[in-house]
Order: structure tokens, then sequence, then C-alpha cells
């Protein structure tokens, strides 16, 4: 059986998009959200909290989403943790290769708040096969 998901971290760094994908995955999802505003705070935060699920941007100054995502692979504590990159680029390609690093889904950005915690939702079961 599937477990739940409970708990995402949101690694963005323009605060509006963390304000209003966190709004939405607790009021319309009903999850529990962390957020943190680039890849090192994400990953600091991800290790203390341990979500269930992290929604990534990719393009961040310093460490991208991509580099989090591989920091994240190598971290033992860390690498069970589904990741879902946020993203403006979604051609095929580009979308490939971002499931090539790991993630197990890729949300197109701007998002509807509306449809965000389904699509999430959407992708943690994919990610966890059938019941």
């Amino acid at each position: 059986m599937t477990a739940d998901l409970k708990h995402v971290l949101c690694i963005d760094d323009e605060e509006d998009i963390l304000e209003v994908a966190g709004m939405s995955l607790e009021a319309v999802g009903g999850l529990q959200v962390s957020r943190a505003n680039n890849g090192a705070e994400g990953i600091a935060c991800a290790k203390s909290v341990h979500p269930d699920m992290i929604l990534l941007d990719v393009m961040m100054p310093g460490m991208d989403g991509p580099e989090t995502l591989k920091k994240i692979k190598q971290d033992d504590a860390l690498k069970g943790i589904p990741v879902v990159f946020m993203t403006a680029r979604v051609q095929p390609e580009e979308v490939k290769k971002y499931l090539s690093y790991g993630a197990i889904a890729v949300i197109e950005k701007p998002f509807d708040p509306m449809t965000l915690a389904g699509k999430v939702q959407q992708a943690w079961k994919e990610s966890h096969g059938p019941e």
C-alpha cells in the first residue's frame, strides 16, 4: 500500500512562488509545507525535517536545481526522497533531461495554485507505483 504524502519541502529563490506554492499545497492539498530559499538551505532543511517529497526550482542563483538534486542523491539520509522540478523550461528535451537527473516529475511554472496540489499528489502516486 502507498504511504500518504503529508509533508513537502519547497525550494525556490523567488519568495512569491514559495508563498503561493506553500499556500496552495496547504490550503488545497492539506499538506504540511516547509520552505527554503536556495539549494544549500533546502538541503539543510531536508536533513532536519525529513519531508516526504521535495518541490525544487530548476533555475536558482548559486546552487541550481540540478546541482541541488545531485547533492540530495549523494546524501544517504536524503537520497530516497522523491524530487519534483518546477520550471518554465518544459520543452520535451528539457523535461527528459530533468528526469534523467533523477527527478520523478516536472511541473510547469507558472503553475495554477488550484491544481498544484493535485499535480504533486499525482507525481507521488506515480513514483510509489500501484497500491
